[in-house]
């Protein structure tokens, strides 16, 4: 025990109660991750079994979805407290899964529920981390952030290597369709976790922002973004990480699905990956991600991930081959847990509240999946135009390049707004 303490005492450079806090949000993202990376492998192996020509209307159908979503978010953040509607959040998402689960045990209109659960996971999945770094930003200050967000984002990545071991381990004896209920059951561990950072924050803090409303309207998250040079900043650093994700996952769908037969081989092939990126994040951010965000700051930790990019898809444009896109896939999504996006949280800790939880959402979520649907179809236009997955990485390249530069300018936005906000002794 005492082995521990003194272990997180060197892990977490944190006070008492600031520790408390962070374990208890290092359980909340576990818990979430956990949920969905357990969905993961049965989501990418249902998009191939509807069609890999079918993605780019499932990408679009998310984004419309999300267009539906996002106001009545914006609403329920308005009118209830935090601690209220962050737990209504996730309890919502548990009965979706209940539902789910009863129309693939009774095998209704199975085509159908794959493409409806595809496009659900891709909601659910931004929706729900949304939240949770939305809360984080509330929670904590940029100078905390810097500390503390590589400690906290290494539960998800631990979360994201129970999951895919779990349905390694279990998608055989339960069957894929029960496993749902193993993430559901997470979900409610997650909210439990929410009330028990809600009384860490209480113990450390004066303030208390739990039990006030964030205020403003369903529909104020456009006009703020639009208002804000340094929000649209974020947002086209946001869309521009959609554009790489899209390109990869593109990439990897279909040759993936030209390469490797039978959907059980193809949910391995996932969860391996899965489980690769896991391992390596987890020990990135336990023993790096805080001295790497103090040591270079936002943007050169941001800039790494377009980086990781401009190297892959040249190493795509010269071999566009199996393991060459699994490399890729496996190094970007690495570089994107582990330092990017720590830096691209702390980045919301400089804005107003309402910002965090509003302008934050519609950037995370609606912004990054009406990208993603928009770059899906860029991709398949290509490939209609007769561009091989080569070209295709040689055009991806000067659009990564300029990715990089947007992130260092950001990060030097953050830290003059971060000065700022300390000189005049702003609230947060």
């Amino acid at each position: 025990m005492t082995f521990l303490v003194g272990w997180l005492q060197r892990t977490v450079p944190a006070t008492a109660q600031e520790r408390s806090a962070a374990l208890w949000s290092f359980a909340y993202f576990f818990t979430l991750l956990a949920g969905y990376y357990v969905l993961r492998p049965m989501r990418d192996q249902m998009g191939i079994a509807g069609g890999v020509k079918n993605l780019p209307w499932l990408f679009t159908a998310t984004f419309l979805s999300l267009l539906v979503a996002q106001p009545l978010y914006g609403a329920l953040v308005a009118r209830l407290p935090r601690v209220r509607f962050v737990p209504i959040v996730y309890h919502f998402f548990v009965a979706n899964l209940v539902l789910f689960w009863v129309l693939l045990i009774f095998d209704v209109e199975k085509v159908i529920v794959a493409r409806v659960f595809f496009v659900w996971v891709s909601v659910f999945n931004l929706f729900a981390v949304a939240v949770f770094w939305s809360f984080m930003a509330d929670l904590f200050t940029a100078e905390q952030g810097k500390r503390l967000f590589g400690f906290i984002g290494a539960g998800g990545t631990a979360g994201a290597l129970l999951g895919p071991v779990l349905t390694i381990w279990l998608s055989a004896p339960l069957g894929p369709v029960n496993l749902l209920i193993t993430a559901a059951v997470f979900l409610e561990a997650a909210v439990f976790c929410v009330h028990r950072i809600e009384r860490a924050a209480d113990a450390r803090t004066e303030v208390d922002p739990r039990g006030q409303r964030v205020g403003g309207g369903a529909f104020a998250a456009l006009p703020e973004l639009i208002r804000s040079p340094y929000l649209l900043g974020v947002a086209a650093w946001v869309s521009l990480l959609s554009f790489g994700a899209t390109i990869a996952y593109f990439a990897q769908a279909n040759i993936v699905s030209a390469s490797i037969h039978g959907a059980a081989n193809q949910t391995r092939l996932f969860a391996g990956i899965d489980l690769a990126v896991g391992l390596l994040s987890l020990a990135t951010q336990v023993f790096a991600t805080g001295k790497f965000l103090k040591r270079f700051g936002t943007g050169i930790a941001a800039a790494a991930l377009p980086t990781v990019y401009v190297v892959g898809f040249a190493a795509v444009a010269i071999a566009p081959v199996l393991s060459v896109v699994v490399t890729l896939q496996v190094a970007q999504r690495w570089m994107n847990f582990a330092i990017a996006n720590p830096a691209r949280q702390v980045f919301f800790t400089v804005v107003a509240r309402e910002e965090k939880y509003k302008a934050k959402n519609l950037i995370d979520v609606v912004i990054y999946r009406g990208s993603d649907a928009l770059y899906g179809w860029v991709y398949d236009s290509l490939q209609a135009l007769g561009l091989k997955l080569g070209a295709i990485a040689l055009c991806a390249l000067p659009v990564a390049a300029g990715w990089l530069i947007l992130s260092t300018a950001l990060g030097r936005t953050q830290e003059r707004l971060t000065t700022k906000t300390v000189d005049e002794g702003a609230p947060r």
